[in-house]
């Protein structure tokens, strides 16, 4: 057990998964010799070989294209993508071939491709380089979509995506890489994949949360606590498919929700959760559901992301208002 940052802890995983099983790949722009641009993957190429980590072309649908083949052919390719604004040029890949192969070929044949990108602001990047594209991809069907909040689940979460067999969108956060640090296991282990977590518990208001925003409403939770308001923070760790069963648990005893992305709040992630509760647990609450998100825009440049981005503040507000209804 040690003290590990975000980003070490996915290094672990891939180290973990490349070990485990002979048929697991790792590859991407700059993640053999160079070990990623963030370093993700230093080290990797020197233990396993360039057979099993190594470079591609600067081609994010040849990469998923890859993926895609080596999935179907009893490989376990963990392909990275650099950035999240870059998915755009695989779209057709993972959204019109990856994700559909298993109702292709009729539950017959699988595809179990892990695909890692960064994403996520406050950490001043370039255009194109820290959007939250999540809304883009959680309605596929065929496609999970997992989102950590903290280096122990990063860790689990990732083992656990490379040894299910679907493919799966392994999101992770920019600002979260290198500025927060858990106690990580040296050794293997898990966690569930589609199981939200209640990481505060707490009696008054529930807020939902994913990603970095969940550290934003455990803050705000924590300078509510000194106010005797007590919040409970659900981190809902995979964004599609929802475990809504943990959430309408939790508003059962709060009465009160309030949900937050990070991402522009059409059609997001909080959208699906809202409708969810309006549609099945409606009666367990006492005030409307309130949300906070990102305004409805293009993702700012540098300079004005911190405006932007929600942050505790927001949250705090919002959380005031609900319960003040």
């Amino acid at each position: 057990m040690a003290k590990k940052t975000y980003i070490q802890a996915i290094t672990d995983a891939l180290d973990i998964v490349l070990e485990d099983d002979p048929k697991t790949l790792v590859f991407g722009e700059d993640v053999g010799k160079n070990g990623g641009v963030f370093r993700t993957t230093q080290g990797l190429q020197d233990k396993y070989g360039e057979d099993r980590v190594f470079d591609t072309p600067l081609a994010e649908s040849g990469i998923i294209g890859l993926a895609t083949g080596l999935g179907l052919t009893g490989w376990r390719p963990i392909p990275e993508i650099q950035f999240m604004g870059f998915s755009f040029e695989a779209v057709d890949q993972i959204v019109g071939q990856l994700a559909r192969m298993r109702f292709r070929f009729d539950g017959e044949k699988t595809a179990p491709v892990v695909i890692r990108t960064p994403y996520g602001g406050g950490t001043h990047t370039a255009e194109m380089h820290a959007d939250n594209l999540e809304n883009y991809f959680t309605g596929t069907p065929g496609l999970r979509v997992v989102m950590p909040s903290n280096p122990y689940d990063a860790k689990g979460l990732l083992i656990s995506a490379v040894e299910n067999n679907d493919p799966v969108l392994f999101m992770e956060n920019l600002k979260l890489y290198r500025s927060m640090k858990d106690d990580i296991p040296d050794t293997k282990y898990t966690v569930p994949l589609d199981k939200a977590n209640v990481v505060r518990e707490g009696t008054d208001i529930t807020v939902v949360a994913y990603g970095a925003e969940v550290n934003e409403a455990l803050k705000v939770a924590d300078k509510l606590a000194e106010k005797n308001v007590s919040v409970e923070v659900v981190d809902l760790r995979t964004v599609s498919p929802i475990d809504t069963d943990t959430i309408f648990k939790s508003i059962e005893k709060t009465h009160k929700v309030v949900i937050v992305q990070e991402a522009q709040k059409m059609a997001g992630v909080g959208a699906t959760v809202a409708s969810a509760i309006s549609e099945n647990a409606i009666m367990s609450l006492d005030a409307p559901i309130g949300r906070v998100a990102a305004p409805d825009s293009v993702y700012p440049f540098a300079l004005g992301e911190d405006i932007w981005i929600p942050g505790a503040d927001e949250i705090e507000e919002k959380i005031n208002e609900i319960l003040g209804y």
